[in-house]
């Protein structure tokens, strides 16, 4: 039985926008994309097609592939030969808008540092609970990129982002091969603001007497968390993982750093 609308409903004497033919158009066709009907690489049927099957306008149809468009679900090409093909959705744009939203609260590199203490190393636990062959794999090859060049010395090495580079993608792999998928797009969203304090921070620091002792320990350290993630200690490796992300971030976070807010990052 349908229900009624009294007078003491929060909606009544409210306007309700009905949605828009274009609105509803890209809604449906979002739909059988996220549920792998439409697949990446397949293009949708012609405009002619669809205008057809909606019973719409082309410059309504558009507006739907406009709407889809932005959200980096279709790539259109105009022309003859043109037409809408679905395209793999990017955490890049998600990011964009999160950043923009970080940005304009004014949230500092400390806030978003603050964040992924709290998320990282219950992400190394699980790592420990639900690693695989490949996964320790992929780590001790991120690692050995990292004892590269601890090796090659400062000298060879005139480039510090190869470093916050080779640093950031051990990061990634235990938050990406934790098993969670809403921890790794998470994770995706914040790393442009992540890798872009990291080259900074690494860039600054890099002709410090100490940095290359600096780089050996935290070589040691991943080494020890694989050892850890390996033996299945997840206790162990939250533990570890914590204590390192601290310590990093004592050293990252240095100065004017701490309080440079995610906005400045980019200007």
């Amino acid at each position: 039985m349908a229900s009624v609308l009294t007078a003491n409903d929060d909606y009544v004497g409210q306007l309700v926008r009905a949605p828009k033919t274009a609105e509803l158009i890209s809604n449906y066709l979002r739909t059988r994309i996220v549920r792998g009907e439409l697949k990446p690489g397949e293009k949708l049927p012609s405009e002619a097609k669809l205008m057809e099957q909606f019973g719409v306008s082309r410059p309504t149809l558009r507006e739907a592939f406009r709407i889809l468009e932005t959200e980096a679900l279709i790539s259109v090409r105009r022309g003859s030969r043109g037409g809408a093909e679905v395209i793999t959705p990017d955490v890049s744009v998600a990011a964009r808008y999160v950043g923009l939203l970080l940005q304009m609260a004014g949230t500092t590199v400390a806030d978003v540092y603050e964040a992924r203490v709290v998320v990282e190393p219950s992400c190394a636990r699980k790592l420990a609970q639900r690693r695989t062959k490949q996964d320790l794999a992929d780590l001790e090859a991120a690692v050995e990129d990292l004892q590269a060049i601890v090796d090659a010395g400062r000298d060879e090495v005139p480039d510090p982002a190869a470093w916050a580079r080779a640093t950031y993608r051990f990061h990634e792999l235990v938050l990406d091969r934790a098993g969670n998928k809403t921890l790794a797009i998470q994770a995706g969203v914040l790393h442009e603001i992540v890798a872009t304090h990291l080259s900074i921070s690494v860039a600054r620091d890099f002709q410090r007497p100490e940095t290359m002792d600096l780089f050996r320990k935290t070589v040691r350290s991943y080494r020890k968390l694989i050892s850890l993630l390996e033996a299945r200690d997840g206790d162990g490796a939250e533990k570890h993982w914590r204590a390192q992300m601290e310590a990093a971030g004592r050293e990252l976070l240095r100065d004017d750093l701490k309080n440079k807010r995610v906005v400045d990052l980019f200007t």
